[in-house]
């Protein structure tokens, strides 16, 4: 189900968008093809990659952009823009071409992982709504796979709307933490729209509303038998919480319900020492098979280190800092141009800075993932767009980092990570479900990608490389630049 369809989002740009836009139009340049790529610099936390998520929103962005009436007649009101450029706006379509990496696919700084090919103004426009998808989506789903890697198997679940930015932030960060791993979401639009399982125990407030803790979880034992998960930590976990809560189990038992799902949430205090605690009255209790679910301002460090303490621990419900990232909230990717069509051909473009890490890869590109025999990423080659790549036989690559550095591979498999998602504006391909998405993550990570690069600390840094060629055809746009000599 696409949100978009009762709204329209299409003035989610930044001014200067429009500005260079109406620029480029009464110069008469609107029609000029241009690449734009989307990159980004850095891995979050520190971590060895990322997770390219949102594809699927900028697909229903560009079908859907389009400027209405009171659009006009705002942008009218700026005294900013000519008033051709506006009557353009008004019968606007997106008419470009979009490639992509599958949504999903393990990604790596400077790689391509979006291009667009389209008219000079159009995409220029789209720049906004691209990054804001692939910024949000891509760093939650990449901070979700750190913490489910973090939980060593057991049950990850989504409970962060409350301390999202606002309620896209919620929906999609939902989508965006299943997409890494995370098992469902207690944010019901989001299983709604995304078919997402969605899940949830009790607040203190429905504890707190009856006259006392043992009356509250035989209400709600009441009604939901087979979702019984009672909240322990509304007073006192191990004095009242988990004895009234064994009480409940016992008069369930003797009624003859054989529960699917019950056991105890705690929300608050040691929680090392007290689920150890309470695992241990339950099993006394004959209740081994009651879970232990945890929450209360998790991540993969705070639940790496309950469990390294101890603690007796079947699921976690992760929220603030899943949903904001709050470690490091900014993925940073940037939409730059890299070619412009003159006389039929795509002409490369460089953007040269003192920051090393600022200057871009020119020209439109090929990436390719590098396989070794076994079927493990070995590295990803940066190549022009065409040219041909034999790993059949000994391949060499210069390290754009580290140039000196020319590795060679040989008799290895090569895939080509770019899709062609949208051709002349109109939909190329199927895309996937978040279910088959979260699949895909999952079976790279346990196939292809070495458990080095998936290492919190000191993580394997994954060879991004470039063909002879290419890396010739970089080093002489910047040596024309004046940059190098």
């Amino acid at each position: 189900m696409n949100i978009y369809d009762k709204r329209n989002i299409s003035m989610m740009m930044d001014l200067y968008e429009l500005t260079m836009a109406n620029g480029y139009f009464l110069s008469e340049n609107e029609d000029t093809r241009v690449a734009f790529d989307v990159f980004y610099r850095k891995n979050p936390d520190g971590g060895g990659f990322s997770i390219f998520a949102g594809l699927e929103q900028i697909v229903e962005y560009l079908q859907g952009m389009h400027f209405e009436d009171e659009d006009i007649e705002y942008l009218r009101g700026l005294h900013q823009f000519d008033e051709k450029f506006l009557e353009y706006l008004r019968d606007f379509k997106f008419t470009g071409d979009l490639y992509a990496y599958p949504e999903g696919t393990i990604m790596y700084p400077g790689e391509p992982v979006v291009t667009v090919v389209a008219p000079l103004v159009e995409a220029q426009l789209v720049e906004t709504e691209i990054l804001a998808q692939v910024n949000h989506q891509s760093l939650i789903a990449t901070k979700a796979q750190r913490i489910v890697r973090s939980a060593g198997g057991r049950a990850v679940s989504d409970f962060g709307a409350r301390r999202a930015h606002n309620n896209d932030a919620a929906i999609y960060g939902a989508r965006a933490a299943f997409i890494g791993g995370v098992k469902g979401t207690a944010t019901v639009s989001a299983g709604q729209y995304f078919d997402i399982p969605v899940g949830g125990t009790m607040a203190h407030s429905f504890i707190m509303f009856y006259k006392d803790e043992l009356t509250a979880f035989r209400k709600f034992a009441s009604i939901y038998p087979d979702n019984c998960i009672l909240l322990v930590d509304t007073y006192d976990v191990l004095k009242q919480g988990v004895p009234h809560a064994i009480q409940v189990f016992k008069e369930m038992r003797d009624k003859g319900i054989r529960s699917t799902n019950f056991g105890i949430r705690i929300d608050s205090g040691d929680l090392g020492y007290l689920t150890q605690k309470s695992r241990e009255m339950l099993d006394a209790a004959g209740f081994t098979n009651a879970k232990i679910v945890i929450s209360n301002s998790l991540d993969e460090y705070t639940i790496r280190s309950i469990l390294d303490q101890g603690g007796k621990v079947d699921s976690f419900g992760v929220g603030e800092r899943l949903i904001t990232s709050r470690s490091e909230p900014v993925f940073g990717a940037v939409f730059k141009l890299c070619a412009v069509e003159e006389n039929g051909k795509f002409e490369p473009r460089i953007k040269i800075s003192d920051s090393v890490e600022k200057i871009t890869n020119p020209g439109i590109k090929d990436v390719y993932r590098i396989y070794d025999k076994c079927g493990h990423a070995i590295a990803d080659l940066i190549t022009g767009h065409g040219e041909e790549v034999d790993m059949r036989k000994p391949y060499r690559f210069v390290d754009p980092i580290e140039p000196w550095k020319v590795r060679e591979f040989t008799d290895c498999s090569a895939k080509s990570l770019q899709q062609l998602v949208m051709k002349d504006g109109k939909f190329e391909r199927e895309l996937p479900s978040v279910r088959e998405i979260q699949k895909y993550v999952r079976d790279q990570l346990d196939n292809e990608i070495w458990p080095e690069e998936q290492r919190f600390e000191n993580p394997h840094r994954h060879y991004v490389d470039m063909s002879p060629k290419y890396y010739e055809l970089k080093m002489d746009m910047l040596e024309e630049s004046g940059h190098i000599s």
